[in-house]
This record gives structure tokens, C-alpha cells and sequence, in this order.
């Protein structure tokens, strides 16, 4: 398959290294020239802009640093709107916005072009691997079709339903991931200043419910998404309980603790829901209601 490759940065250049290794023929475009002679190098025929790289190509990947740069990439002078022929289909591997997504899915159509976002997650090693996690949004049919070329690069490739879905994917994952380091900075912190040696910590943690990942693995799909908070493994009046107990010990040992002060704060209101009985998950109640959302299955 022809395939044009915009955007060589630290996931795209690895990234596309893998395809022309898969045996594609692959044309492509930087701002930087350096990192297109890298790529020409191995294979690559380099082009001066989007729309000269497209031309003629089936599959259009980009992997570029955010949606200025996408939409600029798509939709800007020299663009990939002036070069793509109609049945063609674009994949951007960027972490974009929906906002742009939408606006490029848009004028690719009505070019008779279709628009996939396909974010991957998995850092630079995986790209050199290729072993990175690839979330599709967008068109089954295109998909199916350029899955087996994703699969060069990824060991785990998902559709994850109309267009824009997988960039929702990519963003609630890197808000997870983001946030829970700030947590854990927060405890490593708490527990190496009141005494306890980090590598002791890590030990805890991985042996305990958080390392054991009882989060992903059980409360999300049999409580969350089942909507089953009985019978009750762990009260919320306990949970309020711990909490306060590690905060109190932040403010002992002059520990800022933001995020575990909103978490205390979450578990006052559920108490004052007369909720002290119920199962601590039952919180996770409190966020459906601000959000006017249920996170359930639908099967």
C-alpha cells in the first residue's frame, strides 16, 4: 500500500520506520528536513508539502504534536485537502482535539475523502517496538481496511466507534494516567517523609489492591457498569476514615496533599448523603450526578 507519513517527530519518525520495514512504500513530509533525509535513508521518498506527499497515496498518516499542527497539516496552504484523491482515507495518530477531528473529518468528506482519528499510546519505546496501543474512531469499513497497516506498528489495535470516539479514548486514558501520578506523588511524598524508605513503599503498593490493578480489573466492570454496589467490601465510613487519617498525617509532617484533600472532601459528601454504610464505590455515584451521566453496559 502507498502511504504518505506526515510528521517525523519522536513518535512519527520510529513510527514510520516500522512501516517501510513491513515493506510499504512510504512518502513523507516534515517541517524538518534532517528527519526526512533520516527517513530517505531507509527507504522513504521525501516530499516538499502534505498535499505533494498525498498524492497518489491510499492511506495518509499523521503524527504531529497537537490540532494547530493537524489542521494546519489538512486544511492549510499546501495542504492535504489540495492533494488527496477522493476514496482516500486519513489516520491521524496525533493526540488531537474532537473539535478538530470533527472539523477535518467534515472537509475530507466532502471530498469524498474519509477521516479516521487513530491516537496511539505507548511512548517512543513502543513506537521503536512496535507495540503501541492504537484507538480508531470512525468507519468500520476504512478500519478494517487499513488495519493490517496499523498493525506494524501496534500490538493492540481497537475500533472504538464513530468518528472522534478514539481521540475521547486517548484523552480520558492520558487524564488517568496524568492524574494518578500526581496521587502517587502525593503519597510517595507522605510516606518517605514520615519515615518510610520509597523502595518499602513500591513493595506495598504492588502487592496491595492498587498494584494488583482491582480498579480496571474489578470495580469498573462488575460494579461501575453493572451498577452493583452490594454487598458492601469496604463501608464508606471506613474509607472517609482512612483518608482522613493520611491527610491528618500530611499535615503533620507539613505534606501538601491537594488531591487527597478533594478525595476527603468527596467522601464528607457522600457521608452527608447518608451514605456512611454503603460500599465507598457508592462515590463514584456522585460524579455520574454532576456529570448527568451513568457509566453503565449495555449488555
Amino acid at each position: 500500500m502507498q502511504i504518505a507519513f506526515i510528521g517525523l517527530g519522536r513518535m512519527g519518525a520510529p513510527i514510520a520506520a516500522r512501516l517501510l520495514a513491513a515493506g510499504h512504500a512510504l512518502v513523507v513530509h516534515d517541517v524538518n528536513r534532517e528527519a526526512m533525509g533520516a527517513l530517505a535513508g531507509q527507504g522513504a521518498t521525501p516530499a516538499d508539502s502534505p498535499a505533494e506527499a498525498c498524492s497518489g497515496a491510499q492511506l495518509v498518516l499523521t503524527c504531529l504534536p497537537g490540532p494547530p499542527e493537524v489542521e494546519t497539516a489538512v486544511m492549510g496552504p499546501q495542504g492535504l485537502l489540495q492533494g488527496m484523491a477522493p476514496g482516500a482515507i486519513h489516520a491521524d495518530l496525533s493526540s488531537n482535539s474532537v473539535a478538530v477531528v470533527r472539523r477535518v473529518h467534515a472537509a475530507l468528506a466532502a471530498r469524498e475523502c474519509t477521516m479516521l482519528d487513530a491516537p496511539v499510546s505507548g511512548g517512543v519505546g513502543g513506537a521503536r517496538d512496535g507495540t503501541l496501543q492504537c484507538m480508531v474512531g470512525g468507519r468500520h469499513e476504512a478500519f478494517e481496511q487499513i488495519q493490517p497497516v496499523l498493525q506494524a506498528f501496534c500490538s493492540k489495535v481497537s475500533h472504538m466507534g464513530e468518528v472522534g470516539c478514539g481521540t475521547v479514548v486517548k484523552l480520558s486514558h492520558n487524564l488517568a494516567y496524568i492524574a494518578t501520578r500526581s496521587v502517587l506523588a502525593e503519597c510517595f511524598t507522605l510516606g518517605v517523609k514520615a519515615g518510610v524508605e520509597p523502595e518499602r513503599l513500591l513493595e506495598a503498593f504492588r502487592g496491595s489492591a492498587f498494584g494488583q490493578g482491582l480498579m480496571l480489573s474489578h470495580f469498573l466492570p462488575e460494579m461501575v457498569f453493572k451498577g452493583r454496589f452490594e454487598p458492601v467490601r469496604f463501608s464508606m465510613r471506613l474509607a472517609h476514615k482512612d483518608v482522613g487519617l493520611a491527610t491528618a498525617l500530611g499535615r503533620e509532617f507539613d505534606v501538601p496533599m491537594p488531591m487527597g484533600a478533594l478525595t476527603e472532601q468527596l467522601m464528607v459528601e457522600a457521608l452527608a448523603r447518608g451514605w456512611a454504610d454503603k460500599d465507598y464505590g457508592t462515590a463514584f455515584l456522585l460524579q455520574e450526578e454532576r456529570a448527568g451521566v451513568q457509566v453503565r453496559s449495555r449488555g
